[in-house]
């Protein structure tokens, strides 16, 4: 493998981790403010990507995607150790659950705002390899966003699908004991990675308008 291609996967890759890591950082620490501290007495309110890496989300998926696509910069996504929540202790168990599921994508979705504002300044300064960079995790900060979105557990879509339909935790947890075979298999239809492609499109030119990029 080219030297350039490999380091351009790891930067990638790193990208990629630190998207994750504030991914459940939000979900933990939403779970506190709902009156759940189980996620923060096990060290998951934290920026730490240790206590996050999930085997086949954050490693071996993720790794592969990029080493055996023709291009850096294309379709990737991944997912980390879900964030533990015990319903007993939310003041509002149906709603908080949603809250705590949406924080995640949430937050990638604020950080891409930031990226795209950064890439903004770093263009302004001249500094147009640092921009592109800044754009392209902006790019992957969505796609992870609009991914997890989708009603598959372990995904958070799942979670604010079940709190609506009132499935019991029980049987939600025996479903996703498979859920990332389901993950994997889905993500295979073409019309699954068109489709998050394009909202990641138009999102990602949407935001780059209210800073002037056009992307």
């Amino acid at each position: 493998m080219d030297s350039s291609v490999l380091i351009d996967g790891l930067i990638y890759y790193i990208g990629l981790v630190v998207l994750l890591t504030f991914h459940e950082f939000g979900h933990a620490w939403m779970a506190s403010k709902c009156g759940d501290n189980t996620a923060k007495d096990q060290g998951r309110c934290s920026l730490n990507p240790l206590v996050h890496i999930d085997p086949i989300g954050t490693v071996v998926m993720p790794l592969l995607m990029i080493f055996l696509s023709s291009s850096i910069g294309g379709f990737l996504i991944g997912w980390a150790k879900p964030v533990p929540v015990n319903p007993s202790n939310l003041r509002n168990p149906r709603m908080d659950d949603i809250l705590i599921s949406l924080a995640g994508p949430w937050m990638n979705l604020l950080l891409a705002v930031a990226f795209m504002g950064l890439a903004r300044i770093g263009f302004m300064a001249g500094s147009e390899t640092i921009a592109v960079l800044l754009v392209q995790t902006a790019r992957l900060s969505l796609m992870l966003c609009f991914f997890n979105l989708i009603p598959i557990p372990p995904l958070d879509g799942s979670h604010v699908v079940r709190s609506l339909i009132g499935m019991s935790y029980e049987t939600y947890y025996q479903i996703a004991r498979y859920g990332f075979i389901a993950v994997i298999i889905v993500i295979q239809l073409p019309f699954v990675t068109k489709s998050l492609q394009y909202v990641t499109k138009t999102s990602l030119s949407i935001i780059g308008s209210w800073f002037g990029l056009a992307v």
